[in-house]
């Protein structure tokens, strides 16, 4: 049979995939039935394929080796939990210290997926299948993210900052700099023009004497983040480090929009765990340099003792305003001032914390609330009522309370925080009109 070559899979020809795998049929028959190779077919689905964790019909997932014996308790990272073992809960896995992984051997044999499988409904393991409408969207994602944005790694990115900011701040247009240092950049003006829109190098549009006088394009160019700054950084690795080191407080990053729009300023939220204490700092876009310059800001401000101190390690999601890990962490004669991680993708619940705070940002500046006419005081106001606020998880305390206690007042005063007395606190839209 005459294989069909270099034509990408249609949605038609996925559904008879996914229709086959149902039935059970074997590679090489999916393969004749479809024209294509058994190779293409293998490629595919395991490509493609979507992971399912979804448990049992009595049981949700829980995919620990030592799930039908294990009689730990209180791991669980839910306070709320009422459940007196912890393998019939699907969180335990995530904090407790006995957790070894367990995956189905049959996975790693043709077909690959659990389609056909006839022990779906009994199993708490890791599923995965295949779906037609799912794999099309996978693979044009895939396709489309290979085309654009910017792909550029730390090291590369730093080397073009170094020559290009220093040319800028004189005055010199990008097609000027491309022009006389072709050689040593190797890009066009588009592409720096590009770089400097998203904050990739030091310069910014401000330092560029005709581009502010321009009106900003409707849709900006999207950043392609380089997996290499992941290396080293995933959520398994932090799991790791907190074997070793359980008593080491993983403080947890995320961004909280305003309106919607090119021009819109946003803030990073920043929140300590143990005490519930959250920061929030101003930004004027989300970008990767906006976040570097506020850690430059706190590193200044705090020192190295005390920054390493209250931040010995970072956990972010792996949105683009946080692709510069080794610039945060920042080796110096001291050494490293802290290590970043990354949760696994689409998976929030991972720094749970950092997420319900937002609830009460929330309160006073709804979804759609444009941040543009605040300054950072405004909100160091709202944090300082947002953390003056007593929780019953600190027994009555609130977490300036509790993080005053472990660090002193010196750092609460560095973070422009203060103490709201209890009556005052207000947590509705009215705080800042």
């Amino acid at each position: 049979m005459k294989f069909r070559k270099y034509a990408r899979l249609t949605l038609d020809e996925r559904r008879k995939i996914e229709q086959s795998l149902n039935q059970g049929c074997s590679l090489k028959s999916i393969a004749c039935n479809t024209s294509r190779s058994t190779s293409t077919i293998s490629r595919e689905i395991q490509r493609n394929s979507s992971i399912n964790r979804s448990g049992s019909e009595r049981h949700p997932f829980n995919n620990c080796i030592h799930r039908n014996t294990c009689q730990e308790h209180d791991v669980c990272i839910k306070e709320d939990c009422t459940r007196d073992i912890c393998p019939g809960c699907k969180f335990c896995t995530y904090t407790c210290k006995k957790y070894e992984p367990e995956y189905c051997a049959l996975l790693k044999d043709p077909p690959y997926v659990c389609n056909s499988c006839k022990c779906q409904r009994s199993c708490t393991l890791e599923k995965i299948f295949y779906k037609a409408r799912t794999a099309d969207k996978l693979a044009t994602n895939m396709l489309t993210e290979a085309r654009s944005g910017v792909s550029l790694d730390e090291a590369e990115r730093k080397r073009i900052s170094d020559i290009v900011s220093p040319l800028i701040k004189k005055g010199q247009s990008p097609y000027h700099i491309c022009l006389n240092n072709k050689d040593a950049l190797m890009i066009s003006d588009k592409t720096l023009y590009k770089y400097i829109d998203v904050g990739m190098i030091d310069a910014t549009n401000t330092d560029l004497l005709r581009k502010v006088k321009m009106k900003p394009r409707k849709k900006k160019p999207q950043v392609k983040i380089e997996k290499a700054c992941y290396e080293g950084r995933t959520y398994k690795d932090l799991l790791l480090y907190l074997d070793k080191n359980p008593d080491t407080e993983v403080v947890q990053m995320d961004t909280v929009l305003g309106k919607k729009g090119n021009g819109e300023k946003c803030l990073l939220t920043i929140s300590f765990p143990h005490s519930e204490l959250m920061l929030a700092f101003l930004r004027d876009a989300n970008t990767a340099r906006s976040v570097t310059d506020i850690f430059d800001k706190l590193k200044r401000e705090l020192e190295f003792n005390m920054f390493e101190e209250v931040f010995p390690l970072l956990l972010a999601d792996r949105g683009s305003e946080f692709s510069a890990p080794s610039v945060i962490e920042e080796n110096s004669d001291f050494g490293y001032w802290t290590n970043v991680y990354f949760c696994d993708p689409n998976c929030a619940y991972q720094k749970p914390e950092v997420e319900s705070g937002h609830r009460l940002i929330r309160m006073v500046l709804p979804k759609g609330t444009s941040f543009n006419r605040f300054t950072q005081k405004d909100i160091d106001l709202l944090m300082s009522h947002i953390n003056s606020y007593k929780r019953k998880a600190l027994g009555g305390e609130s977490p300036i309370e509790v993080f005053a206690r472990a660090h002193g007042n010196t750092v609460i005063k560095k973070f422009g925080l203060r103490r709201i007395s209890p009556n005052d606190i207000v947590l509705n839209p009215n705080l800042l009109k």
